[in-house]
């Protein structure tokens, strides 16, 4: 294995271990625990150790930032990664509450989301965040027409399209993504390591969204 394979494995490790600590901390007071992570390529190692952990699976809820408006078998589909990464093994027991709907578009599908979520235990025991290079996080993009409505709404979710990306998708606003217990920020790489070093250099999360998430507690997994 690679050196930087292994320190992404090692903060995947790291912060799964955090996360089990997370909701095993929370199950202890009440009946049931929210985590909600993010999709992509970097967490895999996370979801992979933390599918790993000792926990009251069948009392934890889990569900996304933000998923592409694509069928949960399509390779694009961060459903996909969950049920393929973290759903298996003892954490198969987990209740896994999905982003999308049968509707054609996301705009059609977000009240019935919205009402989905709000039957979830918030707030959730942890948030992981994830960053693209643009400085966006979840589906907060810098170039979406939607960004201003969902730094500033109290929905908890927002249809968002976007030039730089292909399909449609559907976030949980900011708002929404601040009701949590504990927030994480899971990284890799150097790029990716400047933009945040740029985006704590600034205020304006219109510019770089991740902004909107620097003024809170906020625990940073790096690995190059």
């Amino acid at each position: 294995m690679k050196t930087t394979d292994s320190a992404r494995e090692q903060i995947g490790a790291q912060l799964a271990s955090a996360a089990a600590h997370a909701l095993a901390t929370d199950l202890a007071s009440q009946p049931r625990a929210l985590l909600v992570v993010s999709g992509g390529t970097t967490p895999e190692p996370f979801l992979r150790r933390l599918a790993e952990q000792p926990l009251a699976w069948s009392r934890v809820d889990i569900t996304l930032t933000d998923e592409r408006w694509v069928a949960e078998d399509h390779p694009d589909s961060n459903a996909r990664l969950i049920r393929e990464t973290l759903l298996v093994g003892p954490a198969a027991a987990a209740t896994f509450h999905p982003l999308t709907t049968p509707d054609a578009t996301p705009e059609q599908g977000a009240a019935a989301v919205a009402a989905r979520l709000a039957t979830l235990p918030w707030p959730a025991s942890l948030i992981v965040l994830g960053m693209g290079n643009d400085g966006h996080t979840a589906s907060l993009f810098p170039d979406s027409g939607e960004l201003s409505l969902a730094l500033s709404t109290d929905e908890s979710v927002v249809a968002v399209r976007a030039p730089s990306v292909l399909q449609p998708r559907i976030t949980l606003s900011a708002a929404r993504l601040h009701d949590a217990r504990r927030l994480a920020l899971h990284l890799v790489g150097d790029a990716k390591k400047a933009v945040l070093a740029q985006a704590l250099s600034g205020d304006d999360a219109r510019e770089l969204p991740i902004r909107a998430f620097l003024t809170c507690p906020l625990t940073l997994y790096w690995a190059p």
